[in-house]
């Protein structure tokens, strides 16, 4: 594989998505408290399960960030409103994001807002709302926000035909008992910006994003966000509420974007509290440790190992510290 690849990170899309979306934030555009139908009306109708139950409150800009609006994603555990999302094939990447969120505005919502902690296409709502706001399409926007000022000269939704031969491939046989995962081909033409999932980079690139956030919204002079502002999405915004799946792990709390650790000695993986990171289903993990002045990353092609991966990964950076 060449050094300079490029990998499909897939979700760790989504905290590049939250920090574009609390820079509008920091210039006073939308606030963290504001309902998400004042930007996106049709979600004045949201609803709860199919049988079709008011909200008992709207479902906030605050909650897409940290994953509380109700909604979910269609491959956990089986019900009649994921069975609804299955339907719509919400998958397809040949919907542009408004086209996406349209269809996801007339599905009923899982949860009431707010109350329950369910890893969702909150981000891919997250992405569109950006675009209202940016008034512009989400990679247009990601790269005169973020990619440009950072200097990620390989991180977009699409891979020019003359860099094609850069793009890693995910492995062709997947060990007994690990199951085959398809991935997108980012050689096929796609209207899918999704702020869920979609974006490819390089470790150099997503490199450059990871020492922006250690270094509190600032790099090689470049401030794209206030050191406040980056504590403030990296602290837990949960508290009490509870998961609805295993996929947030015991001693972790979810931030704005970034799963955060709470506690150390109530999972498997070591590490400092305080530290937070995210994955890509694809194989791509990455994590921020304050307190230790560092952070670490690996983009691999693997998927349906990635909870290997990300541990046998994260058990030997910290192996390394003396």
């Amino acid at each position: 594989m060449r050094r300079d690849s490029i990998f499909r990170i897939y979700s760790m899309t989504k905290p590049i998505v939250s920090v574009a979306l609390m820079q509008l934030a920091e210039q006073g555009r939308v606030l963290l408290r504001e309902p998400v139908a004042k930007y996106l009306p049709a979600f004045a109708g949201a609803v709860v399960g199919v049988d079709g139950a008011a909200p008992k409150r709207a479902p906030t800009v605050h909650d897409l960030l940290r994953h509380t609006a109700g909604l979910t994603y269609e491959f956990h555990e089986p019900s009649a409103v994921r069975q609804r999302y299955a339907d719509a094939k919400l998958y397809s990447r040949q919907r542009t994001n408004a086209q996406h969120v349209e269809l996801l505005e007339g599905l009923p919502l899982m949860h009431e807002p707010g109350s329950v902690w369910d890893y969702s296409r909150a981000t891919d709502v997250l992405g569109r709302l950006v675009e209202v706001l940016a008034d512009a399409p989400l990679g247009e926007h990601l790269k005169a926000a973020i990619f440009e000022p950072l200097g990620m000269v390989d991180t977009g939704f699409a891979v020019s035909p003359d860099q094609h031969a850069r793009i890693a491939e995910p492995l062709a046989d997947p060990a007994e008992g690990v199951p085959l995962v398809p991935v997108f081909d980012p050689r096929v033409p796609s209207a899918a910006q999704s702020g869920g999932g979609g974006l490819m980079s390089t470790a150099a690139d997503y490199a450059r994003f990871l020492r922006m956030l250690l270094g509190g919204g600032r790099l090689d002079g470049v401030r794209l966000l206030g050191r406040k502002t980056v504590e403030f999405m990296t602290a837990d915004h949960l508290g009490a509420i509870p998961r609805a799946n295993d996929l947030l792990p015991p001693g972790h709390g979810f931030g704005l974007g970034f799963a955060v650790k709470t506690a150390v000695g109530e999972h498997t993986e070591p590490g400092s509290v305080g530290s937070y990171g995210w994955s890509g289903a694809a194989g791509t993990a990455f994590f921020v440790d304050p307190a230790e002045a560092m952070f670490a990353l690996i983009l691999t092609q693997a998927p349906g190992l990635l909870d290997d991966v990300r541990e046998l990964f994260r058990q030997g950076v910290y192996a390394a510290i003396e």
